[in-house]
């Protein structure tokens, strides 16, 4: 499975699973295969607030992330290409 290789390279480099950067990188899995299966199966209202509340958990976490430490956060950001960064 796609998960377990990832989850590997991941692990080598943080050592923890409990870890903010760990978490947020299962979140991101969790997220990207609810999402392909919802584009099969539209009417899955069950699978859609899953999802909602997934999305939810690892906004919380990033939001945690980027007050704690920047640096940190922005190289997860960067490695798992959540979202655009804002360059000011």
């Amino acid at each position: 499975m796609v998960k377990n290789a990832f989850s590997s390279v991941f692990l080598q480099e943080e050592k923890e699973q409990g870890s903010v950067e760990f978490q947020v990188f299962s979140f991101t899995n969790k997220i990207r295969r609810l999402t392909s299966h919802l584009e099969l199966h539209r009417k899955d209202y069950l699978s859609q607030r899953g999802l909602r509340k997934i999305l939810g958990k690892r906004q919380r976490l990033l939001a945690y992330l980027s007050k704690k430490n920047r640096v940190r956060y922005k190289e997860l950001i960067g490695r798992l290409d959540i979202r655009e960064l804002k360059t000011h």
